[in-house]
């Protein structure tokens, strides 16, 4: 796999297995919402809101996940320099903040009819929310800082730094008296929740990571294509000034 961290091998990869991510994905998601809305059950108290869950869940599991793949690219650029970690990075914040924001809306729109209120200053609410203006503090640093490594260095620092949150938006729900459920799902003494509702989830949050991963890959790989342009650019600019001086 190391091969893949040339650049120029890893536009071939994406290539290849782009097309297949994307169709597959597509599948996932049709599965998914046609076993969300015509076999899922509703709740015998929610009644149809339930639904939301569909589309929550899978967001705010992406949300932490995404920004562990931040992490962990954080690490390649400090410690291994990995050619493409920066750009992995860079490439996966935007994806991480969206998802979250999503995670946020459809929370408030099934909070509402549940608790009686769009939002409530608890530990988790508090806490993803948290991890939202990372994300955009992390894209922000990257349009700040003008030189490339410098930027990857900084917003590497602070993603490494901004992990400590993850832990608390996970086991916020268990050290804190929130209005937030417990994990349902992923869970010591196993899945609480139904499987006629537990498997179309599952397969929801499978699509949305498809989703994540084809997205990812070609946001890389357009990230790839700009640095490249951006050397070309500069190159050109010098080769002219040194031919008119």
């Amino acid at each position: 796999m190391l091969k893949f961290a040339n650049p120029t091998n890893f536009l071939r990869l994406v290539a290849l297995v782009l097309p297949w991510l994307t169709g597959l994905t597509l599948v996932l998601f049709a599965v998914g919402l046609y076993m969300t809305f015509f076999i899922a059950p509703a709740d015998y108290q929610q009644g149809e809101s339930v639904r939301i869950m569909y589309l929550h869940v899978p967001a705010a599991w992406l949300s932490l996940f995404i920004y562990g793949t931040m992490a962990m690219a954080a690490l390649g650029t400090l410690v291994w320099r990995h050619p493409l970690a920066d750009a992995a990075q860079k490439a996966a914040a935007p994806l991480g903040a969206g998802f979250t924001f999503i995670c946020l809306v459809t929370g408030s729109l099934w909070g509402k009819p549940m608790w009686g209120t769009w939002w409530v200053w608890d530990a988790r609410l508090t806490s993803v929310l948290i991890l939202f203006l990372i994300y955009l503090g992390l894209m922000a640093l990257w349009q700040t800082i003008e030189d490339m490594g410098r930027a990857a260095r900084a917003a590497a620092l602070l993603t490494l730094v901004g992990v400590i949150n993850l832990p608390i938006i996970k086991f916020s729900v268990d050290w804190w008296n929130t209005l937030h459920q417990p994990a349902s799902v992923f869970r010591m003494g196993g899945p609480t929740i139904h499987v006629s509702m537990l498997v179309p989830l599952l397969v929801m949050a499978l699509a949305a990571t498809f989703l994540f991963l084809t997205l990812h890959l070609m946001a890389i790989r357009n990230e790839i294509l700009h640095r490249r342009l951006r050397r070309l650019s500069m190159l050109a600019a010098q080769t002219e000034s040194e031919t008119l001086s």
